[in-house]
């Protein structure tokens, strides 16, 4: 056996044995899909979307979302219905959150 094929062995054994930092899981035990935080929330706005007729929007009271700035929500709002192919549109005010069902025209 050559100096180069034992140099191998012993990285092989190293990384493969019981000297990793961090424990191995078979990727069918992770679990799939991202629920943040405010994902219950989110959940429920765009829900409430899919009932709005064009032309509405959904008014929501910054003061009613548990403690969630307007950034924070806006953002996931957004990721979420990138996710859910939905086109939104937002806007803001002071104390309100409004999204609606972006057309092709806007």
């Amino acid at each position: 056996m050559g100096k180069e094929q034992k140099q191998f062995e012993h990285r092989s054994r190293k990384t493969a044995g019981s000297d990793l930092k961090y424990r191995q899981v078979e990727i069918a035990a992770i679990k799939g899909g991202r629920h943040g935080k405010h994902h219950d929330l989110v959940e429920g706005i765009l829900r409430e979307l899919g009932m709005v007729p064009a032309g509405s929007a959904i008014k929501i009271p910054l003061a009613d979302v548990g403690g969630v700035g307007l950034a924070n929500l806006r953002s996931a709002v957004h990721r979420a219905s990138t996710t859910k192919k939905i086109a939104i549109e937002t806007r803001a005010d002071e104390s309100n959150l409004y999204v609606w069902n972006a057309t092709p025209s806007e």
